[in-house]
């Protein structure tokens, strides 16, 4: 027991680095994102549409999975989306990357509360099931609600285009879909209000 618990200490102090792992995107105050702040909204979302979802979801694993998820990212690093968009190296490097970190969280707890972790983490790569698509469909919304919220200035060109390219992750759920809608739409309006033509941006 005391073994175990000295684990579970480790992997805590371990995910103290998403505290000071930075994300490409800035919050409305014009300070930059921490890894923890983006995974504690996501766990927010969840919690908040569960009961409107379309069908019943275990939000315990649902939870779950969106906690550890990131939690690679504590020694792999945030390498944002647009990164390995068009880069079939950096994207090849970052699923080794965080192979290799889930391995060493799995490794480092050392029994079946590691096993749990190392198969949740994988469950929300293959996004399979519905618990898979439901956190990673409000991985990306959140991270595009965080957009909306920060200044136009700290926008890339690229994110332009990616305000609109949400569709894919949420094609499963009819509630999800009306909710990226919404998030799209403030998207449409900080971009026009900032002199883009956004029709460009949806072709």
């Amino acid at each position: 027991m005391k073994r175990d618990l000295l684990n579970i200490l480790e992997l805590i102090k371990l995910g103290e680095k998403l505290k000071y792992e930075m994300r490409h995107s800035w919050l409305s105050n014009g300070r930059q994102e921490s890894v923890a702040e983006h995974t504690w909204r996501v766990s927010l979302m969840a919690m908040l549409i569960e009961p409107f979802l379309t069908e019943k979801v275990d939000s315990a694993k649902l939870l779950k999975m969106i906690i550890i998820h990131d939690l690679v990212e504590a020694e792999a690093g945030d390498i944002p989306a647009f990164d390995t968009m068009n880069d079939s190296e950096v994207k090849e490097q970052k699923v080794l990357n965080e192979r290799k970190s889930i391995e060493r969280i799995r490794d480092m707890l050392g029994n079946g509360l590691g096993e749990e972790l190392y198969e949740l983490w994988y469950e929300f790569e293959e996004k399979e099931t519905y618990e898979a698509k439901v956190a990673n469909a409000l991985d990306k919304l959140e991270a595009q609600i965080q957009h909306n919220e920060a200044d136009i200035s700290t926008w890339l060109d690229i994110e332009h285009r990616m305000s609109f390219m949400m569709d894919k992750h949420v094609e499963f759920d009819r509630t999800l879909q009306m909710f990226k809608d919404m998030i799209e739409e403030e998207a449409d309006m900080k971009l026009k209000e900032a002199g883009i033509d956004t029709e460009i941006l949806k072709v």
